[in-house]
């Protein structure tokens, strides 16, 4: 079987740069220690080999099609959905009162790791019925907790989050879908919602779906949204289910991830469909991003996972292709020689060491993020309001640099491919159409960038700024240590001076309420900031595989913690010399994209 993930560099992660173990002192996880989470990862690796990753080039060839008023989706997918379950996870992270197994939120996301770098069409179904069933959990009421949580535990039912409308796409503010109140405590629900990740298919028995609605009079805009618990089918008190009027109006046809349902569902069409109150009236939204901030970063996780398969995917063809012959230091070529591998070549291995530059650091900021989120939970008090300053800091970064800076990645290991990246019979192609969502999913690029600058860095007087330069500047006095690490330590120093002079360039025009001035370039914002915090990760693991290198205490080989050592000198060379450039640009006062009075046709 193919290598599509490294479970040495996992645990490398976790262990030794995250330090997981600080997380077993807290109550919460104290039923966990380093060997039982080995086994349960080492558990979810063998579903993964013998589940997910064979069926992951049949899902796209036999992708997900509408008959007769239904979803139907590839048959693997039901044994999916089992091997998932069996091993607790859709209720991972749940308290033990609500049927969970009180699982670090870490280690769901390295789990979620494996699968999705196995086969990224299948997890978001099991996904999103965490999230939807959290919900419920957090902010419903007992009797919704008890209808509804245990049976979407099992992978029985499943749940999807509904928020996007037709006339409405990314603004919220613009929901139309109605719910009326009935005499019983229900209300009707009438209005529809498109793109609708995993809305239907044959291998449950109901969807519950998480809908925002508006109230009859309630006030426009975000202020007036409510969160309704409506399910495909009523159960009924025999065990039977009663039909609850939610069509499943089509499915959309997508360039990738061709295995994922993503439905067209209609709510109320005939007689209206029944739906429950979540929490109180008008929070909905603020409900709704509880789950969306931790959609961001499963995002993320795929991502990251669908550009960790195509790198070795890419790896594995340049240790195998020979083509060419090496330069010889007369600076012609040796015909009579035989072919070389084409990772002897230096383009090529410049093209794989991006690969797994980006790859490898942006799971590390996938487990910093899910450590920071279980630290908020876990901890008290300001030990826990640092952590979730973190936490809001890092989520757009964390879905955004995988997402955009993957699709990089796999570009890259297409051209290593020559042709035959462009053909169907290798897979990176189908990874290369796989990613491109992921820069839309739960909200575009352009959305996270203005949530960064706009909100998370403004965020208590920039108190969440802080705390992230706080966490680099100890990670850079670690580095600094080591006489072979200090330059690059040094250099990420001077980025965090470089970042304060953008802002203070940038923050006057927030200061005299200019916003649209603030924000224009927050894209490129977005991009200089996750390359310093991706140098950040690539610092941390440097210096984590220079300790065990220097003290003699090693899990894995010299060559493995050497490789660490390299690709962040690589990472620095080729890729930190980039926020110069955006600086530049963030600091220049022309001013070409907002609408003026005389305009510039295009």
């Amino acid at each position: 079987m193919s290598k599509y993930m490294s479970m040495e560099n996992l645990k490398f992660l976790l262990h030794e740069v995250h330090n997981l173990s600080e997380l077993f002192q807290y109550e919460r996880f104290q039923d966990y220690d380093k060997e039982a989470i080995d086994i349960l990862l080492d558990s979810a690796k063998d579903v993964s080999d013998k589940v997910f990753y064979p069926h992951f080039r049949a899902m796209d060839e036999e992708p997900v099609r509408y008959e007769d008023g239904k979803i139907i989706v590839h048959p693997s997918l039901k044994g999916m959905i089992d091997g998932y379950a069996d091993l607790g996870l859709i209720g991972g992270i749940f308290d033990y009162d609500d049927g969970g197994i009180q699982l670090p939120g870490t280690i769901m996301s390295a789990c979620n790791h494996i699968f999705e770098s196995a086969n990224n069409h299948a997890i978001g179904y099991m996904g999103l019925t965490t999230g939807s069933a959290n919900l419920i959990a957090t902010f419903g009421s007992q009797e919704l907790k008890e209808q509804y949580v245990p049976k979407m535990i099992t992978g029985e039912w499943m749940g999807t989050m509904c928020l996007t409308e037709p006339q409405a796409g990314s603004s919220l503010s613009d929901v139309a879908t109605s719910a009326s109140p009935q005499e019983d405590g229900s209300y009707t629900i009438k209005g529809q919602k498109i793109f609708i990740s995993g809305g239907d298919h044959q291998f449950a028995d109901n969807f519950i779906h998480l809908v925002l609605a508006r109230i009859d009079g309630a006030p426009a805009g975000t202020k007036g949204i409510s969160l309704f618990v409506v399910p495909k089918f009523l159960p009924q008190a025999d065990g039977s289910f009663a039909e609850n009027d939610v069509l499943t109006a089509g499915d959309f046809q997508k360039m990738g991830q061709r295995g994922y349902a993503t439905a067209h569902l209609v709510f109320g069409e005939n007689t209206g469909s029944k739906g429950f109150l979540v929490g109180e009236a008008n929070k909905g939204l603020k409900y709704m991003f509880k789950m969306m901030n931790e959609a961001r970063i499963e995002v993320g996780i795929t991502a990251t996972s669908t550009a960790t398969a195509a790198y070795y995917a890419s790896l594995q063809y340049a240790n195998e292709r020979p083509q060419g012959r090496r330069i010889q230091s007369s600076g012609k070529k040796d015909a009579t020689k035989e072919q070389t591998l084409i990772i002897n070549h230096p383009d090529v291995r410049r093209m794989l060491l991006l690969q797994k530059a980006i790859v490898e650091a942006s799971l590390s900021l996938i487990v910093e993020s899910s450590k920071a989120s279980d630290l908020s939970h876990a901890t008290e008090g300001d030990e826990a309001h640092k952590n979730h300053l973190l936490l809001e800091l890092l989520t757009p970064i964390t879905k955004t640099y995988p997402s955009e800076m993957g699709r990089i990645s796999i570009n890259n290991g297409l051209q290593i491919l020559g042709g035959y990246g462009f053909c169907s019979d290798f897979p990176l192609q189908q990874y290369y159409r796989d990613i491109r969502i992921c820069a839309l999913y739960e909200g575009t690029t352009g959305i996270q960038s203005l949530d960064l600058l706009g909100r998370k860095v403004t965020m208590q007087n920039g108190q969440a700024l802080q705390v992230l330069m706080t966490e680099m500047q100890e990670a850079i006095q670690a580095a600094s240590t080591h006489d072979e690490l200090k330059p690059y330590a040094n250099e990420l120093m001077k980025s965090l001076g470089l970042t304060q002079e953008v802002l203070t360039h940038l923050m006057p025009f927030a200061m005299q309420g200019n916003y649209e001035r603030y924000l224009m370039d927050a894209s490129l914002f977005m991009e200089m900031a996750s390359t310093i915090v991706i140098g950040w990760q690539w610092l941390k693991m440097a210096t984590s595989a220079k300790v065990a290198l220097v003290s003699g205490n090693k899990t894995y080989t010299d060559e493995f913690y050497e490789s660490k050592i390299h690709t962040m000198k690589f990472f620095f060379k080729y890729e930190m010399p980039k926020i110069l450039g955006l600086a530049h640009t963030l600091k220049n006062n022309e001013v070409l994209t907002i609408i003026e009075e005389k305009q510039v046709a295009f």
